[in-house]
Parts: structure tokens; C-alpha cells; sequence
């Protein structure tokens, strides 16, 4: 029997992206604390590393998203 997808909230994934970013502990501790892969919380830090000038100039997401 196949095990159901867990889906996290966005906030879930920020609180523990700041929690890494804070370097008071490894990926695979804050994973293992968390019960999730640290795989996955790689790939937040990367999306959220990659999108944080978002937070810096919302006004420019919302232009470039109404242009699109």
C-alpha cells in the first residue's frame, strides 16, 4: 500500500529555513527533529535563497507578475 504525500504549509518550510539560516544546527538534525528528509529542506533554502529579493521589492514582483 503506497504511503499518502505529506504536503507543508509555507510556513512550516520558512520557520524551519530561518531555523537552518540561524546555523545553531545541521541539515539532518533540524530534518531528524522535524521528521522530514533533509533533502527537502535543502530545497527550501534553496527556493527560499533564491526568492528572498522578493521580500526585499514587492512592488517589482507584483509589476513583472501583471506583465506576464
Amino acid at each position: 500500500m503506497s504511503k499518502k504525500r505529506t504536503k507543508y504549509t509555507s510556513a512550516f518550510k520558512t520557520k524551519l529555513v530561518l531555523e537552518l539560516l540561524q546555523n545553531e544546527s545541521t541539515i539532518v538534525q533540524i530534518a531528524s527533529k522535524h521528521n522530514i528528509l533533509p533533502q527537502n529542506l535543502q530545497n527550501w533554502k534553496k527556493t527560499f535563497l533564491a526568492n528572498a529579493e522578493i521580500a526585499m521589492e514587492p512592488s517589482k514582483a507584483v509589476k513583472e507578475y501583471k506583465d506576464v
